[in-house]
Parts: structure tokens; sequence; C-alpha cells
């Protein structure tokens, strides 16, 4: 359990100026700009960090490329790699509290949700990649006596790994992970709004003793960093988490210039299913609303549509909207805290956009709504539940990423599923039901990466993370990432 003494001693600690990570070394931007880090918690400049280039981005994609080409981490003995990663999780063990108060001043999650999903799902991601490198095998085809076929796994070569804001280790693990268990060499740019926390784990993997070159950090704007990546000619693989735009923009990219490989786990607007025969309608109504409340709705899987059948549609808002009310929403780095701050002003007010143009759609906002705790200068908003979301509006159709849910009531199952199903997102959902059949139709039925069953949220690094239709391809997490970052190699040889 953490002690909220040292939370407190670490919270206004000084930070130092940022710069990039490339070969090594922390270098200043070639124009020397740097950009504000701004706090979500009240506002205030935490510190800078460097404003990357075009050409800064080239010289850490050519840093990255010698190190593959020279072999001085893919060369190595896979328990060498092992030993290093295992190290570098438990130097990130070493300073977990620390990591986690730096992230949570940078992106505004709660602590008590920070230190379990940022360094300590981290550590885990990286030991679990670790743990597998010398466990994975290649493989006998089944051939002729005359015939010996061989099918090689090998490192693909430069990966750029470009990662949000809202679970910036969590996520930039489960790409480094894998990436570089495998062999490859990454160059990794955090979003523009959280990339402190980043930074100190690149370091941390450095002092563990990967190479110099093979993990490197640009930080700076999107549009120019995530763009040299995106249309670069010696990048093989972008491994990206984000909004369906970029995705977008990321895939023409790879088009126009040598067509790398775009894996992509894009929005989301994941249907969280409660039918009348479910269990425990006090204990769904508490799991669903954490579901889309912690971390102000800022997760991906969030399950920001909730159907709920019509026989128990006003008794579930109820408890839904009771629940809310007793969420403590305010300072991240208090412990007590169960929902933070939003992670940027320009975020607060799309979500504030979202419920204004929900009430103009016939949508009734039976809680909060509004922006709260103003006079610190943080971003904060009510936990806020519309009623009366119909499959055409807005809240319904796009994904919000904030602490904005729309309830809609179903007749039956047939109308949940058609419900479920009717965006063009595909990433999570979640059923309530005690009918172990109806569980097993709706997991069947519900096209989406991600199903959860009587409950909501928790899956682990052991099974895969992925979406369909338009929230994206590939799969973060379990051995089948590894998929994204070795190619396959035939050696057909006559005996």
């Amino acid at each position: 359990m953490a002690d909220q003494a040292k939370i407190d001693a670490l919270r206004n600690t000084a930070l130092t100026p940022r710069g990039l990570l490339i070969d090594g070394q922390s270098v200043p931007s070639v124009s020397g700009k740097t950009d504000d880090v701004i706090s979500p918690l009240d506002g205030t400049v935490l510190t800078t960090t460097a404003a990357g280039t075009v050409e800064d981005t080239e010289r850490a994609i050519a840093a990255a490329r010698r190190a593959f080409e020279d072999k001085r981490w893919r060369g190595m003995p896979p328990a060498a790699r092992k030993k290093i990663m295992l190290k570098w999780a438990d130097l990130m063990e070493a300073e977990a509290l620390a990591l986690a108060v730096l992230g949570v001043r940078n992106n505004g999650t709660e602590i008590s949700m920070a230190l379990r999903a940022e360094p300590g799902s981290a550590i885990g991601t990286i030991r679990y990649y670790a743990e597998a490198i010398d466990k994975i095998y290649g493989e006998i085809a089944p051939t002729s006596d005359d015939t010996l076929g061989l099918i090689h796994r090998e490192a693909i070569g430069v990966v750029a790994a470009i990662i949000p804001w809202n679970f910036p280790l969590m996520i930039g693990a489960w790409k480094l992970g894998p990436a570089l268990a495998a062999g490859n060499s990454v160059v990794l740019k955090p979003s523009e709004t959280a990339s402190l926390s980043l930074i100190r784990m690149a370091e941390l993997g450095l002092e563990a003793g990967i190479p110099p070159g093979v993990l490197n950090v640009v930080t700076g704007e999107g549009k120019i960093v995530g763009e040299a990546l995106s249309t670069s000619m010696d990048v093989d693989v972008i491994a990206f988490t984000g909004s369906g735009t970029t995705g977008r923009r990321l895939l023409q990219a790879s088009a126009a210039s040598n067509m790398k490989r775009c894996y992509l786990e894009l929005g989301g607007k994941s249907a969280n299913i409660v039918f009348a025969d479910a269990k425990n309608l006090e204990e769904a109504a508490a799991v669903s609303a954490a579901g889309i409340f912690r971390n102000s709705g800022q997760v991906c899987v969030a399950g920001s549509r909730l159907l709920v059948e019509q026989s128990i549609h006003d008794e579930f808002v109820s408890a839904l909207a009771k629940a809310a009310a007793a969420m403590n929403v305010g300072d991240p780095l208090d412990l007590s805290t169960h929902a933070g701050a939003i992670n940027n002003a320009t975020q607060l007010a799309q979500n504030l956009a979202f419920v204004e143009a929900a009430q103009g759609e016939g949508g009734n906002v039976v809680h909060g709504g509004k922006r709260i705790l103003e006079d610190t200068g943080g971003f904060y908003m009510e936990p806020t539940i519309i009623t009366d979301a119909k499959p055409e509006h807005a809240v319904v159709q796009k994904e919000v990423f904030g602490p904005v849910l729309a309830v809609t009531a179903f007749a039956d199952e047939a109308e949940a599923i058609r419900q479920a199903n009717c965006t063009d997102f595909g990433l999570a959902g979640g059923v309530w039901t005690a009918d172990l059949s109806r569980a097993h139709r709706m997991v069947r039925e519900m096209r989406t990466g991600v199903v959860h069953v009587n409950t909501y949220g928790g899956p682990d690094v052991t099974v895969p993370m992925g979406g369909v239709k338009q929230s994206g391809n590939g799969h973060d997490k379990s051995l089948h990432a590894f998929d994204k970052y070795v190619d396959l190699k035939t050696a057909w040889i006559k005996l």
C-alpha cells in the first residue's frame, strides 16, 4: 500500500528540463526550442521538453538503424537480452512510486490507479517479454524425407512506437517489451502532454544495459515528429495507439513511403450491456461506474455506452448515479481520490461540448455534466450520465474520451446485439448476465476485440488486446504481440 506521506514528499519535486534520447545520450533539439509541460492538476508549468524536429527524428532513426545493422542488440545471445530486460524491470520497480507520481503530475491519472496501471503494469510487461525471449522457437515444417523446411523468426528492423497520454508507461511497455525482446531497435515518440515518465523509463533501460541507439526517444509535436517517423524510408514498423484520424494519416504515409507495417490501436465506443438477470445489480452499477469514470474516462476500452434492459432501466440508472456521486473527483495525488484530472484544456472543452450536443439532440443529463474545481487552475469534470441516448446521437457514435456515459434501454437480447454493434468501433465491451448460454452468445455476437463478462476491466498481459472495425488492427499484450515485430523466413533445404 502506498504511503500518502511519501507521495506528498514527491508531489512538488523540482523537475529539470528534458532533452531527447538519441544514441544513448540526452541531447537538445537541433533547433534549441523547447515545449512547456503543463500539469493538469493546477495548470502550472512543470518543466520543459525538447521540441524535436524532422532532423532530430532522422538522427534517432539513423542511430536505431546503425544499432540494428551492427547487431549490438539483436546479435546478443537471447539469454543476455533477457538479463538486461529483467534488470530494467528491477530498476523501474526500485523507483516505482517516483515514476507513478511523475506520471500523475504530467497526465492527471489518480495515483491509486496509476500505481497499478503505470509502473506496476509496465514492470510486469517488461518481465513477461524478457522471460519469453529464450522460450520462443522456430519451426520445422512437415516435409518429405529428402527435404528440410525450417521457419525462422527474425527481428524486422527499426520500430517507431507512438504512445498516447492516458497510460504512457503501460502502453509504452506493450510496444517496447515485444519489440525489444525480438531484437529490434526502437524510436519512441511520447505524447506532447505526457512524456516525462516515458523518458525516465527509457533512461532506466539504458542504465540496465540496453546498448546506445537501440532505444531512442524523440519528444515534440505529432505533426512534426510523428510525420517524420511515418514518412521515413528507414522505419520498418509503426506501432501506434491513439485517434482514428491520426491512424489514417499513418496508413497514408506508409503507402506513400516504404509501405512500412502499421499496427494501430485506435478509438473505442464500448458497449457495456446489463441484462435484468444479472446476479448483483448493485455490484454491476459500481463496476460499470468505475469502468467509465476512473481516470476521468480517459481509457480506450472504457465502457462509454451503457445498454440496460428496459425492465431494470430506471432502477439501474439510479444505482449508477449513486455510485457516480460517491466518487471523489479531485487531487490525483491524494490516495482517497477516485478520479483525477482531464489531461489538458483542449480535451476538457471537447468533453463539455459533447455534453452540450447530447442535450441538444434530446439526451437527458441525470448526473454531472460540468467542469469543477476550476479555482485550482486544473482541468476537472464531474462524472456525467446521459440517458435517452439514441443510436444516431453523436455521444453514442463518437469517442468522447472523457467521463461521459451514454445510456440506452433495450427490449431483448437481439436488440442489445444490434445496439452493441451499431458504431464504427469494436475495441471492447461487457455483458452482465447470470445466463451462461446468453453470455457465450453475446461474446460470439459482439463485434469487438475484448468482451468482459460480469466484470469490466482487468485483463492482464497474458491475453491479447486489439480491436476490429475502425478500432484498428494487430494486438498488444500476450505472446501474439511478437507477431508485429518479427519476420518469418523460410529455409527450404534439399537433403
